[in-house]
């Protein structure tokens, strides 16, 4: 594993814990149907994987099924319409951002979510001073294609492998595996449908200040050398 110079993150489920409010938005459709709330914990596991996560979880419905454009379409206009009642950062992450800056290190954002919702959530939850942030749309690509990890190391002007990746999905991990980037399973976030045990990442954390803790090690032990 090698020193990195910049860590990349994922948003939903890695930086922030965004799926209240990912979650109350499919609720919010759920009522309208006369269906009672999907229980919080039934949809959580599926923030990470957006709008076709969560429709599936809540109407157990596909991309494939004739009404789900209509529903995409109403579940990000609920979501936008309440992007950050009740989104925030998870425990430890402020630290864990100071203390990376602390050690020279740059730190930036890819996500899957669209460019609409990430600059609106991101100044809202005090994540705007990242070194680059890219977005689902910000490429042609999105993870688990490199593309847009690539696109994150140009624009901090590092190569790839002087970056570590961090994410709460499987997609993360293939994304950083992908563009030879070390990939760190943060067990913290939402996970999907499979353990991280499973997803051959170079580590798996289970919080944040961990994950600093394994960056300082790193840069002291490469000091040392």
């Amino acid at each position: 594993m090698i020193t990195p110079k910049a860590i990349l993150f994922d948003l939903d489920g890695t930086l922030a814990d965004t799926a209240p409010d990912l979650a109350a938005a499919v609720n919010t459709m759920r009522l309208k149907r006369g269906l009672d709330a999907a229980p919080y914990l039934s949809l959580r596991p599926f923030a990470s994987a957006g709008a076709r996560g969560l429709i599936g979880a809540g109407f157990n419905i596909t991309p494939l099924d004739s009404e789900y454009e209509e529903m995409r379409v109403e579940f990000l206009h609920n979501y936008e319409s309440a992007i950050a009642d009740h989104s925030k950062l998870f425990s430890g992450v402020k630290t864990l951002l100071d203390g990376l800056e602390g050690l020279g290190l740059q730190w930036g954002i890819v996500t899957n979510k669209a460019a609409r919702f990430t600059d609106q959530l991101i100044p809202l939850i005090k994540l705007d001073h990242a070194a680059c942030v890219i977005s689902g749309d910000t490429t042609p690509h999105a993870k688990p294609h490199p593309e847009p990890l690539f696109e994150a190391a140009r624009r901090i002007g590092l190569l790839p492998q002087q970056c570590w990746y961090v994410g709460d999905d499987l997609r993360d991990i293939q994304a950083a595996q992908a563009a030879g980037m070390t990939s760190i399973a943060a067990a913290w976030g939402y996970c999907g449908a499979t353990e991280p045990t499973h997803w051959k990442a170079d580590a798996i954390l289970d919080t944040p200040l961990e994950l600093l803790e394994l960056v300082r090690a790193k840069v002291i032990q490469n000091q040392a050398a």
